[in-house]
């Protein structure tokens, strides 16, 4: 009969659990910082179950809320940066267009964000945008930083240099538990992890993560 397959043992300086695009980032710039990094991930990559699957995904600076308009400088220098790094491309700017009625508290939000400088009155957006026409009621605003991520190449090149940086990918493994203490034991399907650091990044699955210690998360 042959001998059970031992399950992986390991200790290391942090653990990420999620190996979506927030995971996957912070795990590269924990790599980056010399960390000694492991990158759990439940399902098999890649997959079509998180919020980077597929082709694309637009970006922007023109944001309703303040927090991630603020963000938005750093993430495109990160992003330029991850680009050179990789020596490929992840982004594509085209600009982008915003249109609405005038008054609505998101719009409005957008046009702080973005400045006054770009507001498109109705000759300025049909001279460089002909197809297009302001409704009565209605404003536009331009903002020049808009594009197309290409989500799922972005998603495997911050996975294969986080590996040049030695960190550690294990797909398909199920987190069992989740041990709290001065190093935190990690269980899964088929291993037993140890780190003094933990990142969750496992977006609606993270609430039945952390249930067993106590935490109770509205995700859904």
């Amino acid at each position: 009969m042959a001998a059970l397959s031992q399950p992986h043992q390991a200790t290391y300086d942090a653990i990420v659990i999620g190996a979506g695009i927030q995971g996957s980032f912070a795990a590269y710039h924990l790599a980056q910082r010399r960390r000694d990094t492991l990158l759990l991930e439940q399902f098999i990559l890649p997959h079509s179950r998180g919020s980077s699957h597929g082709q694309s995904r637009i970006t922007r600076s023109a944001y309703p809320q303040v927090t991630y308009a603020r963000m938005m400088p750093d993430s495109f220098r990160l992003w330029q940066r991850l680009e050179a790094e990789a020596s490929t491309k992840l982004y594509r700017r085209t600009g982008l267009v915003i249109l609405g009625p005038a008054g609505n508290p998101e719009l409005e939000s957008c046009r702080r964000s973005l400045g006054v400088d770009h507001v498109l009155d109705a000759a300025a957006l049909a001279q460089r945008f002909p197809g297009l026409r302001l409704q009565a009621g209605e404003v536009a605003m331009w903002d020049s930083t808009g594009g197309v991520l290409f989500a799922d190449r972005a998603l495997r090149t911050v996975q294969e240099v986080f590996r040049r940086h030695g960190g550690t990918i294990r797909d398909g493994e199920k987190v069992l538990r989740i041990e709290p203490g001065a190093m935190v034991t990690v269980t899964t399907t088929a291993g037993v992890y140890r780190a003094p650091r933990l990142i969750i990044t496992a977006g609606p699955w993270t609430g039945a993560l952390v249930a067993p210690l106590g935490l109770h998360l509205p995700l859904q």
